[in-house]
């Protein structure tokens, strides 16, 4: 006969294998895409030369800016509200989102091709081509976050797969072409065709026409999590831009370049930030006084994950590094060590974001998130005045670390005030 001690530690052991589950689906989709996006800095870098992986990245972190924009008004409401089991709720609030990420899409993807136009020269017909792309990319990043929401993570690593595999044929033809514009123009239509895919995976069709009624609905979270995100991606590009313009379009693809070497740690930490906050609210549901505990574990491990993998990096053989980047190498290779101190420090930091977000502590977090985007400008471009893009890179480490203090004092206060009020509310069904 079973006793009460093993049926109390069989539903543990069960949601401990089922957290296992979605962390590896988490890890092996993001995988998928970064293998994707790490095939495409590379191939460019190779064929183009670093001034043209320059301009590439400048379309790079522009994306960044939109795909956050896109997030804090349609996905982080999502899994923050609607992470659990795929029931009614769940596929309508995900048709709303969806469609609210599709009109992201369309409108600010409009005044990217206008500015692209506009601009003309080298940069111009990659912001051009980002433009026209822009909608399908948005769309496929809102299903992997609706998939994450629902704990089916392995819907979203699939989609991930036909993203690369659709990409394979494209990055063929845009080789032919060699421009900057054909890469963008393979690299978001091979996004359109995942976009696709994952509507036949869900079965739920993106309503446009409701975007207005979900923002209006998540404006309390929504608003806060779009300032959020775009000074955290709006910083990134006014970096890339400013350093663009006190150093050189060369310095841009340098860093760019350092940030691929970085590439399968920063694998690892996107996949486990896919999971982090439908988990941590999980956590907060069943057991709120391990979310702190929870946090940590995610932040030091991934901070002391980048260590090691920075180290990895400094032992190299450089024949090996001037394979992967050709001419980018060079000037790459000086930014290892500040890049990975900011990564270990942008980590850590991530552990605490993850516990605001679960708490719905949407203020705290944007308090933070502005305070690290101020520092990290103000480090990468103060840090680029005074020794180039070595000096930024440095500068943005320090920002980090800096940000990540602030974030953990802020978590520490909002679960102070969390013991004494209800749980904030998710819907699951």
């Amino acid at each position: 006969m079973t006793t009460e001690k093993e049926r109390t530690r069989a539903p543990a052991g069960s949601a401990k294998r089922a957290l296992v589950g979605r962390l590896s689906w988490g890890l092996a989709d993001q995988a998928a895409s970064s293998v994707s996006n790490f095939a495409v800095g590379i191939y460019v870098a190779r064929s183009l030369g670093v001034t043209a992986f320059g301009v590439f990245s400048l379309a790079w972190v522009t994306y960044g800016v939109v795909l956050n924009v896109s997030r804090g008004l349609a996905t982080d409401p999502l899994t923050v509200r609607f992470s659990g089991p795929p029931g009614p709720a769940w596929r309508g609030a995900v048709g709303r989102a969806t469609g609210t990420a599709l009109g992201v899409g369309a409108v600010l993807g409009a005044v990217s091709l206008v500015a692209g136009l506009g601009l003309g020269g080298r940069v111009g017909p990659a912001f051009a081509a980002l433009g026209v792309m822009m909608p399908g990319l948005l769309l496929q990043d809102a299903w992997r976050y609706s998939f994450f929401a629902a704990g089916t993570g392995r819907k979203a690593f699939l989609n991930d797969v036909v993203w690369g595999v659709a990409l394979v044929p494209a990055m063929v033809v845009a080789a032919r072409v060699g421009s900057v514009a054909a890469f963008v123009l393979a690299w978001g239509a091979s996004a359109t065709v995942a976009a696709g895919y994952g509507w036949f995976q869900s079965g739920i069709r993106p309503r446009m026409a409701e975007a207005r009624g979900w923002l209006r609905e998540q404006r309390d979270l929504g608003y806060r999590y779009l300032v959020e995100n775009v000074s955290l991606s709006g910083a990134s590009q006014l970096r890339a831009y400013g350093v663009g313009v006190i150093v050189g379009v060369g310095a841009v693809g340098a860093v760019r370049g350092a940030e691929l070497l970085m590439g399968p740690f920063l694998a690892v930490l996107m996949g486990l930030s896919l999971v982090t906050v439908p988990e941590a609210a999980r956590v907060l549901r069943r057991a709120p006084h391990r979310l702190a505990r929870f946090c940590l574990l995610l932040g030091g491990g991934q901070a002391a994950g980048s260590l090691l993998w920075g180290a990895a990096l400094l032992l190299m053989p450089g024949r090996l590094g001037e394979t992967a980047l050709g001419d980018v190498w060079h000037s790459a290779s000086q930014l290892i060590v500040p890049i990975s101190l900011g990564v270990a420090g942008a980590g850590l930091g991530t552990g605490a974001a993850a516990g605001l977000r679960a708490l719905g502590a949407a203020r705290r977090s944007l308090r933070c998130q502005l305070f690290a985007s101020v520092c990290y400008v103000g480090g990468g471009l103060g840090g680029a005045a005074a020794a180039g893009a070595v000096g930024s890179a440095w500068g943005v480490a320090a920002a980090t670390v800096s940000g990540s203090a602030v974030w953990w004092l802020q978590l520490r206060s909002a679960l102070r005030e969390q013991a004494q009020e209800p749980i904030p509310e998710v819907r699951t069904s």
